[in-house]
């Protein structure tokens, strides 16, 4: 996922969206079925390797809805698209507790394909992003799109034409060169080298350096949190812990309390995204995110000391609420601050980010609760809420009532 997330937003910046995804679900789809029919460990580790990539490229599809929707209501329908995340969540889990309990591995995996083979058979239906087209001095193309916008709800296109500034700025550097024809094929070679990775420097330009290091730690924590919720809830309810304190259905029979507690923490998604949606365009982004990361560390204090499980249930089902809320706002904001000419790229390398969280947090975090150190494990998410909470806080501006920018230029210091 995080080879997925990095490559799949350089690709959707410089070839455009659609052709990210139908690379996206050709791999997820395809990896996804044979995974099912592996003869082996390492096969298996493998094909789950390229669901990963594929899964990947969820920030293109982020960024590609968010620049159709109207700043008005780009908040709460940026919530409404991720709540069908939360809505595979559950249905997975559910998924899981029938198969599994019934059938095997494989029946599950090769079920879990089938919605990633439906995303081809949509596949031509979606439209290019006409800003993006705009952003590439294709506006011929985004005006054709905008006119069968304009058609299909029964309205029409505001008058004037569309201006493309990468167009205006190759214009004046043509101007410029009019007169060096040797320096121009040389110029043509050079400029084709770098614009696969233009898009990657340009997080690191004067005006989004800040962004970029503040937003790779917004995602680094949203991530490990999340993960250590998911993985806490399972741990803390498998019947193998040597800590019989802490278990939560240590009595109860392996094969379904596992099923039951991640479906029940799953279900914690949905409040969490009511509630984002509820206050993201009220309070804006970087309040949104500070008031659910408090929230988080509150719920999740008190297991710092022993509880019942139904108390630590509840515990940790208000925990993945608020970090799921947090999640959300932070895929809005991420694809929000960046230009149309980085907004995946930049979108996709926090995520990157974000999967090293993943990576780290069963190794650590979970790593300790296996250890019997759960105070420990708490105090560490804590202090990664704290973390959180200080990079959203120093982000430079709030993007909720404003429009999206095309270009590096346009984005204020």
């Amino acid at each position: 996922m995080l080879l997925g997330a990095y490559s799949w937003g350089i690709i959707s910046d410089n070839y455009g969206r659609r052709k990210s995804f139908l690379g996206i679900a050709m791999v997820t789809s395809v990896a996804g079925l044979l995974s099912s029919f592996s003869p082996n460990y390492v096969s298996l580790v493998i094909f789950r390797c390229f669901v990963g990539v594929g899964l990947g490229g969820v920030p293109v599809f982020l960024a590609y809805f968010l620049e159709f929707v109207p700043v008005s209501h780009r908040g709460r329908w940026m919530v409404a698209l991720s709540a069908f995340w939360t809505a595979g969540t559950i249905f997975e889990a559910s998924l899981a507790w029938v198969v599994m309990t019934r059938l095997n591995w494989r029946w599950l995996l090769a079920f879990s394909s089938v919605p990633s083979f439906a995303l081809l058979l949509f596949y031509g239906l979606a439209p290019e992003s006409p800003r993006y087209l705009c952003a590439k001095a294709r506006t011929v193309d985004a005006h054709r799109i905008l006119e069968k916008m304009a058609f299909v709800n029964q309205t029409k296109l505001p008058p004037g034409i569309l201006v493309s500034d990468k167009a205006i700025k190759e214009n004046e550097e043509s101007n410029l060169l009019r007169d060096t024809h040797m320096l121009s094929m040389t110029r043509k070679i050079t400029d084709k080298l770098k614009s696969g990775f233009s898009s990657f420097f340009m997080l690191f330009s004067r005006k989004l350096i800040r962004t970029t290091l503040l937003l790779w730690v917004l995602f680094f924590a949203n991530v490990f949190s999340y993960y250590g919720a998911v993985l806490l809830t399972s741990k803390l309810s498998s019947g193998d812990n040597k800590c019989g304190s802490k278990v939560l259905h240590a009595d109860k029979s392996k094969d379904n309390s596992l099923y039951v507690d991640v479906f029940i923490a799953s279900l914690a998604e949905l409040p969490g995204l009511i509630l984002s949606a509820i206050i993201v365009d009220k309070i804006g982004r970087k309040l949104s995110m500070v008031l659910m990361f408090v929230s988080a560390c509150i719920f999740l204090l008190p297991l710092v000391f022993h509880q019942s499980a139904v108390v630590t249930t509840v515990l940790l089902f208000g925990v993945r609420m608020c970090v799921t809320g947090t999640i959300t706002v932070a895929t809005i904001y991420a694809p929000e601050i960046y230009p149309t000419s980085a907004r995946t790229t930049g979108f996709g390398v926090a995520s990157s980010l974000g999967k090293v969280g993943g990576m780290v947090c069963p190794l650590v975090a979970v790593g300790l609760v296996t250890s019997c150190h759960l105070r420990l494990a708490v105090i560490l998410f804590e202090v990664v809420f704290v973390l959180a909470i200080a990079s959203s806080l120093l982000f430079p501006f709030e993007t909720m009532g404003r429009e999206l920018k095309d270009t590096v230029d346009a984005i204020e210091s």
